[in-house]
């Protein structure tokens, strides 16, 4: 079995993780296409070694440093963000790790051309869930979530015939989950990206710091398994052992566990329904003598604010979450460059859904309406 994979996203965390496997089974897995942001250095890296048909940078200012480092290859070189729709043509199975927004296109290209889709990109559905999950049923296209916990919940439902009473949501805490509120009011960025547990993106990282991103997988779940928000419920564990559990009528829970390591659930992604051996013979197997108890907690209450948003914009559909992701996304990146604080990130959401019109059933024209709309509106609030 021969794979050729195209990687949206190639140079962030779950973009290199995806290569490290492709590196590591080369008779498995061919790489058809790269793209990246800006990251045009790396990019160059990855396309000599993986020697990829296509490669994309989004930021077009870096396409000249692009074509001269890769002018004695044969690599077709292409930027902006809508060659990163081209290129899903490229491929089998389409990683689409791409950060916010900015991924729901692509998404929707590759189920257009008929791909099988490994979503990293919660916001795809987050955004635009209805949009895209009818879509992928009309074309019959699988999506195979990367996501530790929506992998889990995939991995604990195949083969069940019966379907599941509840889902629950595994949650780390994020780097403040022991942190008292008036410690979080003051909080620096560089504090926020120390996670106890995963190795993430910068942006990922601070929505695990808020909750914001376990918000969004309660949506990213609801779309992926037909769950309402009432049976979709998130406990946090520390750990980080258990990724995330199913429960069934008859009252057995079903659960996924493992070390954290997202090459698990990429793997899984690229492969299903089959395995692929990620240890190598000096690996030790996962022994549950040596790890420490298991710890299951509430979520932290002065967190709680992004979970019950999170929650009600799934209650309300439309455009809500739309606008939540897009005030998010601007909040975030001020917060990282020191022009906001902690708790404003939660503030700006809530001055959006405020202030952006709401729209029950949104097209996508309607859906890029307000994410322009929740962006100005969040910046202002910022200041």
């Amino acid at each position: 079995m021969n794979i050729s994979i195209s990687i949206l996203g190639s140079t962030g965390s779950i973009g290199t993780q995806t290569l490290d496997i492709v590196r590591r089974y080369p008779e498995r897995f061919r790489v058809a296409a790269l793209t990246a942001n800006r990251n045009w250095e790396l990019l160059v890296q990855q396309a000599i070694e993986f020697n990829p048909e296509r490669v994309v940078i989004a930021d077009k200012s870096y396409y000249t440093q692009l074509c001269d480092a890769l002018a004695d290859t044969s690599i077709q070189v292409l930027a902006g963000e809508e060659a990163i729709c081209e290129v899903v043509n490229s491929g089998d199975v389409i990683v689409n790790s791409l950060v916010g927004y900015s991924g729901l296109y692509p998404t929707l290209a590759a189920i257009r051309a008929g791909k099988k889709i490994a979503l990293a990109n919660k916001e795809s559905l987050v955004v635009a869930g209805a949009i895209v999950m009818d879509l992928a049923k009309q074309q019959n296209v699988p999506i195979v979530p990367i996501d530790s916990e929506h992998s889990a919940i995939y991995q604990c439902l195949v083969g069940e015939t019966s379907p599941a009473r509840r889902l629950i949501l595994t949650c780390s805490g994020g780097a403040f989950r022991t942190w008292s509120r008036d410690e979080m009011e003051r909080a620096t960025a560089a504090q926020a990206l120390k996670h106890p547990k995963w190795n993430m993106g910068r942006k990922i990282t601070i929505d695990s710091a808020t909750l914001v991103n376990k918000g969004f997988e309660v949506i990213e779940a609801h779309w992926l398994f037909g769950m309402p928000a009432s049976q979709i419920d998130v406990v946090v564990h520390p750990e980080s052992i258990v990724h995330s559990m199913v429960e069934f009528a008859d009252g057995a829970v079903k659960a996924q566990l493992g070390s954290p390591d997202m090459h698990v659930p990429i793997a899984y992604a690229l492969t299903h329904p089959e395995r692929v051996d990620l240890e190598s013979p000096t690996d030790e197997p996962f022994d549950f003598v040596k790890q420490a108890p298991f710890h299951f907690e509430k979520v932290p209450a002065a967190l709680i604010p992004a979970m019950d948003i999170a929650y009600d914009c799934l209650r309300r559909g439309g455009n809500a979450a739309c606008t939540m992701n897009a005030a998010n996304e601007v909040a975030v990146e001020a917060f990282l460059n020191g022009r906001c604080r902690f708790f404003d990130i939660i503030a700006s959401i809530e001055h959006a859904l405020a202030t952006v019109p709401f729209i029950p059933t949104p097209s996508l024209d309607d859906l890029a309406l307000t994410d322009s709309e929740a962006r100005r509106v969040a910046r202002e609030f910022l200041g």
